[in-house]
């Protein structure tokens, strides 16, 4: 194969339809751009999940009157159940300990609270995070038992928004590339019947399939290609906006956050997607429309 006049053919093609050419590209850098975003969502909120995970405990808060029996008995169920590592006890002194700490930037919120206004507590360590509700449905209408808290209640608006933001994209995503390949059909469509007398010249002279393709599935590659790279420029924009200034403004320290790495790794995987999306289709619009 003469590849010097297969790529000079797909030259000529791309200038010849260049509007085409750009509409091909800018809707593959949108549908692209929506993929990889939202992949980094996924990605945000798996390392968020598996952070929070690891530390997430229950805290069992007794009420003002519990008496040492029921304290006993509290700690003897919640023990006793297979879910649960590790126990530990918080009297209102060490709840006091820790709220100061907790609230020092608020020194007026300290200094106004009761060390005896916070309740005595079982911090309960969970050997799976995920099946805190067993643990809590045990013990929550056990006498002397006030509420029982889980931190995992407080995340999940956090990963509810991630989850929103995330299918939101992949919608959208979904959406534009479906446009995109009825582009790339038409694209390639409307190239065979503009060029159908030269890929007739070709077939007589003894040229093959591939030979006669090859132009065509080259043009709409490139033009994925392209797409591609601005997709992935702007997954670096995603990476520092978003992820490093809006998520870091809005939640601070109490998330974890996905690192430059995942956006190096999602490149590689979004350029392929984009030219293997066009390439395919180009190819099967080819076997239909490409015959002399």
């Amino acid at each position: 194969m003469r590849w010097r006049f297969v790529l000079s053919e797909m030259a000529i093609g791309l200038r010849r339809n260049l509007s085409m050419t750009i509409a091909t590209i800018l809707t593959i850098w949108i549908a692209l751009a929506f993929l990889g975003g939202a992949w980094l969502f996924n990605q945000q909120i798996n390392a968020t999940k598996d952070y929070w995970f690891g530390k997430i405990q229950i805290s069992v808060f007794l009420t003002k009157d519990v008496t040492q029996p029921e304290r006993d008995a509290i700690r003897q169920q919640l023990e006793a159940l297979p879910q649960v590592d590790k126990v530990f006890y918080e009297s209102k002194s060490e709840a006091y300990i820790h709220f100061k700490d907790q609230f020092k930037s608020v020194p007026a919120l300290v200094k106004n609270t009761d060390p005896s206004a916070l309740p005595e507590s079982y911090r309960v360590k969970l050997k799976d995070p995920k099946k805190f509700a067993i643990v809590a449905s045990a013990v929550q209408n056990m006498p002397g038992v006030d509420q029982v808290a889980a931190e995992a209640q407080a995340l999940k608006k956090i990963f509810k928004l991630f989850s929103g933001l995330r299918n939101g994209m992949l919608v959208v995503a979904i959406a534009i590339l479906l446009a995109s390949i009825l582009l790339i059909f038409n694209n390639v469509r409307l190239a065979a019947f503009s060029r159908r007398r030269e890929t007739g010249i070709m077939r007589l002279v003894g040229a093959s399939d591939l030979y006669i393709q090859a132009p065509f599935i080259l043009e709409i590659t490139t033009s994925a290609l392209i797409g591609g790279i601005l997709a992935s420029l702007l997954m670096f924009a995603i990476k520092a906006v978003i992820v490093d200034h809006g998520l870091k403004s809005a939640f601070g320290g109490i998330l974890t956050y996905i690192g430059w790495g995942a956006v190096w790794g999602t490149i590689p995987y979004l350029i392929l997607a984009g030219i293997l999306i066009a390439g395919v289709t180009a190819f099967g619009t080819l076997q239909r429309y490409l015959r002399v």
